[in-house]
């Protein structure tokens, strides 16, 4: 007798609430029906878990073939759980939280047990997506960019609160020159404030010079991590690009993991949550705007790199791009020069169309992811 339990496990730092449901089988005379075995609230111990599925396995006849499936909510445990099991023999899957199916209506009862049993549900019934399971390298990388952005995002507001701080004080700079260049910087410096705002400015500026260094150490950091063995033939690959640095290139590669695992370039993109979403009734087909699924800090990558790929004029390259792509395949070269001409080209002819600007950047944005899908692939044609 073969049998398949679905172990649901609605997990929290102190808890998990666990039920073992027993996928329908044909026992040789019946047909057996989804049966829950078992449901329990444990401490949040990865060997609770294994030791609940050795007394649900108990249940069954010494002879019988049993085989246990875990799953899980993607959330703030990350893939250490997962990891755990795994170490243990389980199979364990994380779940995409936002495919899981949602009770409907206003006086809708929410319970761990309840999303216990929902996860194992929707697992039997197939009716839900995971998550790709990163490998411990990459999800290294992505936290260490993550951090970086969060330092980045400190940054941003400490300029605002400088800005605003000056501005407060009748100090209003050039609107039509940059800010943040050397000549702002000094002109900063030369401002005049008296009393307490002297030492309110100085706090302000000194949080600015230490978070920047910051930046720049974890910046230098990332450019030294992007040459390990693993990444360094890709990354430079990516950054032939117009658009694409190496923080954007190792960002996709970390934060995707491994390519292979979309068949098409736009599965990769729909991973992106850059494709249309549809709505379709009858004859009626109605397009509606991005999906927004799958990993929003990607996203926000491809649209800034679209922003930067529609800069310019076509065929124009800069010095930083030239030096990017010396010593790259002739074949690697043109493949991002395609990409170049058509990002640009499509955007051209949006924003003749009438489109938004906006508009128009989402959807080379999704260009752009197509073409990157196409060289982590290799499926580069040979230069003419």
């Amino acid at each position: 007798m073969n049998s398949l339990v679905y172990v649901g496990a609605d997990v929290h730092n102190e808890s998990y609430s666990l039920i073992a449901l027993l996928k329908g089988y044909f026992d040789g005379t019946a047909m057996i029906e989804d049966k829950i075995l078992w449901e329990l609230r444990v401490s949040a111990d990865p060997r609770n878990i294994v030791k609940f599925i050795e007394a649900v396995r108990k249940r069954f006849p010494t002879d019988a073939n049993v085989k246990f499936v875990c799953g899980y909510e993607a959330g703030g445990l990350g893939f250490s759980l997962q990891r755990a099991l795994a170490a243990k023999g389980i199979e364990c899957r994380v779940i995409a939280p936002t495919t899981l199916p949602t009770q409907k209506g206003k006086k809708c009862i929410k319970t761990d047990r309840i999303d216990a049993r929902i996860i194992a549900k929707a697992m039997a019934d197939g009716n839900l997506s995971y998550v790709h399971v990163p490998t411990e390298e990459d999800e290294s990388v992505v936290s260490y960019i993550r951090a970086r952005d969060d330092h980045r995002d400190q940054l941003t507001k400490v300029k605002q609160q400088i800005v605003g701080f000056c501005n407060k004080h009748g100090y209003h700079y050039d609107p039509s020159k940059a800010k943040w260049t050397h000549i702002y910087m000094k002109w900063l410096l030369s401002l005049k404030f008296e009393g307490l705002d002297i030492e309110t400015m100085s706090e302000y500026m000194d949080s600015y010079y230490r978070i920047s260094e910051k930046l720049e150490r974890m910046n230098q950091r990332i450019e030294e991590i992007a040459e390990g063995e693993k990444y360094r033939e890709l990354v430079k690959r990516l950054c032939c690009i117009k658009g694409i640095k190496t923080y954007t290139a190792m960002a996709l590669i970390a934060e995707v993991s491994d390519f292979r695992r979309f068949e098409k370039a736009p599965q990769f993109a729909a991973f992106l949550g850059l494709v249309p979403g549809q709505h379709t009734t009858g004859s009626d087909q109605k397009f509606l705007p991005i999906t927004k699924a799958g990993n929003r800090h990607l996203r926000t990558l491809l649209i800034e790199a679209a922003q930067a790929a529609c800069q310019g004029h076509l065929g124009y390259k800069s010095k930083a791009l030239k030096a990017r792509q010396n010593g790259e395949s002739q074949e690697v070269i043109a493949y991002a020069d395609k990409c170049s001409r058509r990002v640009y080209t499509k955007y051209r002819r949006l924003m003749e169309r009438g489109k938004t600007k906006n508009i128009a950047i989402v959807a080379v944005a999704r260009e752009l992811a197509e073409f990157i899908w196409g060289m982590a692939m290799g499926k580069i044609m040979p230069a003419a």
